[in-house]
């Protein structure tokens, strides 16, 4: 729902606020006043061109901005857009300067005009006198006729993702075989030169410290018997002195008590001098100085080193990398097997798609009829003399498949006796899209044949002078089916007549004055008093008389006896 609309130095418009609320929200006002600008500012907002005409003169920069209530797909699009949640709320904001450029923010973050068209289907639909039917589009049709129907998309969805996940595998491998087949000889080069180096992990640590050691093999040698004996083997030795001064301790110890501890640790000393000393004699002894092995070592670290240059930093990735390349050997070789697998998924999913695209399409068939008839009878009660069609074609071939089956769903119209059913956007006046869209949304409200499978429809609906070239019992029949949509959505209306205007729940005043030179457009929210007051000058004109005052309390007071029984037997 539309919470509240601000335009600052757009067109005649220095100021405005209107804030606004459910049901049928209604603006009327003298002829200029600037009642449809604030309807083409909101269509700004939903991501309309923008032209620097707007800009008051004088400004710097025009500026539109509203606030709606959030709505779950809302939240999905803002998400994707990178755009914070504002929480309830989607606050938009729009700038055009007067240079030509502007600026777009949704809740207080810079974002683009194309996501403004993308929450616009979520938020309002807006049907101005600038603007064409073509908003209006064939997805959007589709989805009515659906509404209308209580038809269902999912199945043809869930199958549409299977048959495109399929189609999409045997794209890839079709489309990189011919560069496959090209690397086959490379990858098999690479395979065999590295399956033949038996490569084992971290072989190439351990190989460069016994390279180090036979490199080094006389120092070691000398180091660790030079060690040796000054531990262990030598008259002086470690072992000697430790062994002299544990004798003269213990004696101290039978006499006094005190220095058997210092006895024990000198002892405990002494055997790990001893331990020590045995591990550096095994060590010596085992130093093979043997140029043949050092030979055979280098080799060996010079085939790891070339392998590491080529296939990865370490011989745990080069063994990661013989493995990969393998593996693309074996699909290579495998490839009819994987392609007929793929094939038989894709043919799979292809069946269930069409299985429930044509269930689908048989439905909307079906549904397009009744919609067809009951949308002409409303269209024919607003004034109106026309023949409706809504079309379905079937277009079965898959570059037409979709997530929401592959049906081209279109409505057509003839406005006048004798002329061709068109397209709905063909049509010229801006007054009779106006009131074929109201008669559709009534339509797809009031008679859809599921109204339990019905997804809610959270968009406010902007009508824009809907009741050109109409007039007495007609007029009033738009108020009605106005206030009857009202009650499912939220409906922004601009209209001259009085019959209409009485079926208002909130009812605007564009009210146009002259402040020190300047036009200034103001709009007010009308109490009852002031409501009445201004349905009498929409009956009178210029001069409010007192009969013109009862005139308009008893026709706000019968379309309100008229709303209610329309509640009743709808809740019936």
């Amino acid at each position: 729902m539309l919470v509240e609309l601000r335009a600052e130095n757009y067109a005649v418009i220095d100021h405005a606020i209107a804030v606004f609320g459910p049901g049928l929200n209604l603006l009327t006002g003298e002829t200029g006043a600037g009642k449809s600008i604030l309807v083409d500012a909101l269509a700004l907002l939903m991501g309309g061109k923008a032209s620097t005409e707007v800009v008051r003169h004088g400004a710097d920069k025009a500026v539109v901005a509203c606030v709606f209530e959030s709505t779950h797909n809302a939240e999905i699009i803002l998400e994707e857009n990178g755009i914070d949640s504002g929480g309830n709320e989607v606050i938009l904001r729009r700038e055009i300067l007067s240079t030509g450029k502007g600026r777009v923010f949704v809740n207080n973050q810079p974002a683009t005009v194309a996501v403004l068209r993308q929450l616009a289907p979520e938020l309002a639909l807006v049907h101005a006198q600038s603007e064409s039917l073509s908003s209006f589009d064939q997805s959007q049709q589709r989805a009515l006729l659906d509404r209308f129907g209580g038809l269902s998309a999912d199945a043809a969805a869930e199958t549409y993702a299977r048959w495109k996940d399929a189609q999409q595998k045997l794209d890839d491998l079709l489309q990189g075989e011919q560069d496959r087949l090209r690397m086959v000889d490379l990858w098999s080069y690479q395979s065999k030169e590295i399956e033949a180096a038996h490569l084992i992990p971290a072989e190439d640590e351990a190989l460069e410290t016994e390279k180090r050691v036979l490199a080094n093999a006389e120092k070691l040698y000398a180091a660790a018997t030079g060690a040796f004996d000054q531990l262990y083997e030598g008259g002086s030795s470690a072992e000697a002195a430790l062994r002299s001064a544990l004798r003269n301790v213990e004696e101290l110890a039978r006499y006094d008590a005190r220095f058997t501890e210092a006895a024990q640790q000198l002892a405990s000393v002494r055997a790990t001098v001893s331990d020590v000393a045995s591990g550096l004699r095994d060590y010596a002894e085992s130093i093979n100085a043997s140029p043949e092995r050092l030979a055979e070592i280098e080799d060996r670290l010079a085939l790891l080193d070339r392998l590491k240059r080529k296939y990865g930093k370490t011989v745990t990735e080069v063994i990661a990398f013989g493995e990969e390349v393998a593996r693309k050997l074996a699909e290579v070789e495998d490839r009819d097997e994987i392609l007929k697998t793929l094939r038989a998924a894709q043919e799979e999913a292809a069946k269930d798609y069409r299985r429930a695209a044509a269930a689908l399409s048989a439905e909307r068939h079906a549904s397009a009829a009744k919609l067809a008839k009951l949308a002409e009878a409303q269209i024919n009660s607003l004034a109106m003399k026309v023949r409706f069609e809504v079309t379905v074609a079937a277009s079965e071939e898959q570059s037409q498949w979709s997530a929401n089956g592959w049906d081209l769903v279109e409505y057509r119209i003839s406005t006048n006796p004798g002329e061709p059913l068109k397209l709905l956007h063909e049509i010229a006046s801006g007054g009779e899209m106006s009131r074929v869209m109201l008669a559709l949304k009534v339509s797809v409200e009031e008679g859809a044949a599921k109204p339990k499978k019905k997804a809610p429809t959270p968009r406010t609906l902007v009508f824009d002078e809907i009741d050109i070239g109409i007039g007495g019992r007609a007029a009033e029949a738009v108020g009605q089916k106005l206030k009857s949509l009202s009650r499912g959505q939220q409906v922004l209306c601009v209209t001259h007549l009085p019959q209409i205007a009485a079926f208002a729940d909130q009812h605007f005043l564009i009210d146009k004055r002259e402040a020190d030179g300047r036009t200034k457009t103001k709009v007010s929210l009308l109490d009852d008093r002031a409501r009445t007051h201004e349905v009498a000058r929409m009956l009178s004109g210029a001069t409010v008389t007192d009969t013109s005052l009862q005139h308009a309390a008893q026709m706000i007071a019968a379309s309100g006896s008229i709303s209610e029984h329309q509640s009743t037997q709808a809740r019936r």
